[in-house]
């Protein structure tokens, strides 16, 4: 199926984002009732997630990825302080899910694509983790939703991140440059990793998917999560490859639409 894909930004009162969207296009194929909407991990972009969405729209699925705050692989838009990325990231989802509302209106037409049934909200670390949380908002509460996290758990080792292992230790000066000066990478792991162990959320579903390989989230990383998020009565289930690298999340591609074929029966 091809599609179209619509160069858009995202804008909240606190930050803007750049982002895509991927529209199916008519007469190709069935158009699903389900959407996603993803986004990337720290210091990274949203072609992070360009596989996963190219997978997902040549299957009818609409979806739209986007930037996270202050990240200037992505986009030169500031973010004014911490606390305003610590509190409203996460609704970058929610306005993601209006804004391919209207573009599905205005490029398919009334009629030509269903109403939207169930939205997939997921992520890479920063991204998964936003997209979780995310799963509460007003948007989404008279639909069906679940998150599909990658490459995410509460790491069980000294370091806390791929900056403090030897893999990027010789660029650790220039990828702390590719943020805003607000999102010092000390004060986002720490504040990701207490967020993680004290998250409040309950009732939601949710699909994890960690390599075995992954040196962030390391050995039993996963499990924890999961373990925090099911005795708050969340339905978590996970997947662990043995080759998903924190670094290269497009690996999961393939993890990621099988697991909602299985799960929405998609033909």
């Amino acid at each position: 199926m091809s599609a179209k894909v619509i160069c858009l930004e995202l804008s909240l009162p606190w930050f803007q984002v750049n982002a895509l969207a991927f529209i199916p296009a008519p007469g190709k194929g069935p158009i699903k009732s389900e959407w996603a909407l993803f986004s990337h991990g720290y210091t990274s972009h949203k072609g992070d997630c360009l596989n996963w969405a190219t997978r997902l729209v040549e299957s009818g699925v609409p979806c739209l990825i986007f930037d996270q705050p202050g990240h200037y692989l992505g986009s030169f838009h500031e973010v004014n302080s911490f606390e305003d990325f610590k509190e409203h990231a996460h609704e970058l989802f929610g306005e993601a899910y209006n804004r391919l509302s209207a573009l599905l209106e205005q490029h398919l037409g009334f009629g030509q694509f269903p109403a939207n049934t169930a939205v997939i909200l997921g992520g890479h670390s920063l991204g998964a983790y936003t997209s979780i949380k995310a799963l509460e908002l007003s948007q989404f509460a008279s639909i069906q939703r679940l998150a599909v996290a990658v490459g995410i758990g509460i790491g069980q080792r000294q370091a806390t991140h791929l900056f403090e292992t030897a893999f990027y230790e010789k660029t650790l000066s220039i990828r702390r440059q590719l943020v805003s000066p607000n999102l010092d990478s000390k004060e986002v792991f720490a504040w990701l990793k207490d967020a993680k162990e004290n998250i409040t959320l309950s009732n939601q579903r949710i699909h994890m998917i960690t390599g075995e390989d992954d040196i962030v989230v390391g050995n039993l990383g996963m499990e924890v999560f999961k373990e925090i998020l099911e005795k708050q009565g969340n339905a978590v289930t996970t997947e662990k490859p043995k080759r998903l690298p924190h670094h290269e999340p497009g690996a999961a591609t393939a993890h990621i639409y099988s697991f909602l074929k299985n799960h929405f029966g998609w033909i």
